[in-house]
């Protein structure tokens, strides 16, 4: 290994939560070494979440930053703005950018995702945008502002904080969903109906089933047409039909892809030293028994700081507890765990009063749970999946769960110690 890669350190590539994450808890775990975070946006790491509500909402186009710019420069990270990576040479153990060469002794890619575009007529008119990054928000926010009829294309989270946000300015909002329900790959039938209802309540137009056609209009889209025939008035259109993650340095530096950087337990890529987390990754998850990709900020952070420990000499595999959350209207929805396997459902609460939640079984088994502005259960279901727990039905529905739970561990620690003694 030449001397310029032995210094070289860590480079991260990607600056969103993942990366920022990744370069800050190397400091933290004690990594003295070289740290350089490349970011092809202009800005400091922000916080994305908002792009789509209070940001469409506010007055000024001030971000949310992660953190302190200064926090970077204190903790001796390289961080690099607005710059891309055109290629990974793993022989020579550099990043190619535009001017120059990145060397590095370990690479984390955290390159995130790609909204997914729609390839039909008249998607090259102005006014059609997706959301993913801060200039996305801001030049969405700028139309917005003399439009008066919004087509949102995508019944997923973002396109539904969208459509709320966009009716709460006073905007005609439709909602085109090819599915039958909203948030169907995310949440139960019993939680997207409550949206549903929610969202027609407040003046958003629902229409599911509803493939869209085409575009039309001049230079600037007008409507939207729909296989089935419809033209809906649209002076600003939104794409929410999901992402797709960025894998194209990995793929053509030839590193094993899958519907994702395919990556072990550890996160670690096929290519030596070389790791890969957040949107971009695909890790064997140990509830499901399979790969998965997971969209989140929580996973985003959470692999982060597994990372760093990892490359400091840990061993244990990922194990962190999937967690999401959307604010949409007046529903809070949080959701922990991952309820593909289950075979039934329970329901807590009054959806009437706008608060309960849905409770994933595969027999005895909680697998997950969907929560609507009931936080105290979302933090306690976190908990009882982290630890196997099993509550009985009756438990859930009387109220009692939480007694339940606290007597069950306060059993276990019991035993524990017993144990220690024998």
């Amino acid at each position: 290994m030449s001397a310029a890669v032995s210094d070289a350190g860590v480079v991260i590539v990607g600056a969103g939560h993942g990366g920022s994450q990744a370069a800050i808890s190397l400091r933290q775990e004690g990594y003295d070494g070289p740290i350089t975070l490349v970011g092809n946006e202009p800005e400091f790491p922000y916080h994305r979440p908002p792009l789509s509500k209070a940001f469409l909402k506010g007055s000024d186009d001030r971000l949310q930053p992660l953190r302190g710019d200064a926090v970077y420069a204190d903790n001796a990270i390289d961080y690099r703005p607005g710059t891309a990576v055109r290629a990974i040479d793993l022989a020579g153990k550099r990043c190619l950018l535009d001017k120059g060469d990145l060397p590095f002794r370990t690479l984390i890619l955290a390159t995130g995702a790609r909204p997914r575009r729609l390839a039909i007529a008249g998607a090259e008119r102005e006014g059609i945008f997706t959301l993913r990054t801060a200039a996305d928000a801001r030049r969405i926010k700028s139309h917005m502002v003399s439009a008066a009829h919004a087509v949102i294309v995508g019944g997923g989270f973002i396109g539904l904080e969208v459509a709320a946000t966009m009716a709460a300015l006073g905007k005609r909002v439709t909602v085109l969903e090819l599915g039958e329900r909203l948030l169907a790959r995310a949440i139960s039938p019993a939680v997207s109906n409550h949206v549903l209802a929610r969202l027609a309540a407040s003046g958003v137009d629902v229409r599911l089933g509803a493939e869209v056609a085409a575009f039309a209009g001049d230079a600037h889209v007008r409507a939207v047409t729909t296989r089935s025939g419809e033209r809906i008035l649209a002076d600003i259109v939104v794409i929410g039909i999901g992402a797709e993650p960025d894998v194209a340095l990995a793929a053509t530096a030839g590193i094993h892809v899958d519907g994702g950087v395919v990556v072990d337990q550890c996160l670690r890529t096929s290519a030596e030293n070389v790791f890969a987390i957040g949107d971009c990754a695909r890790f064997p998850h140990w509830q499901t028994g399979g790969y998965v990709r997971l969209e989140s900020v929580q996973n985003a952070t959470d692999q982060a700081r597994h990372v760093a420990q990892v490359i400091l000499g840990a061993t244990t595999p990922y194990t962190a507890m999937p967690w999401f959350w959307s604010d949409i209207a007046d529903m809070k929805l949080q959701m922990v765990g991952l309820p593909s396997r289950a075979d039934r459902q329970l329901v807590a609460g009054d959806p009437g009063s706008n608060a309960f939640s849905v409770y994933h079984f595969r027999g005895d088994d909680l697998l997950a749970i969907d929560s609507v502005n009931r936080p105290a259960d979302h933090m306690l279901g976190r908990r009882m999946l982290a630890t196997g727990y099993r509550p009985t039905d009756h438990d859930i529905l009387s109220g009692r769960l939480g007694e339940a739970f606290r007597q069950w561990t306060a059993a276990s620690a019991s035993a524990a110690d017993l144990r220690e003694v024998r």
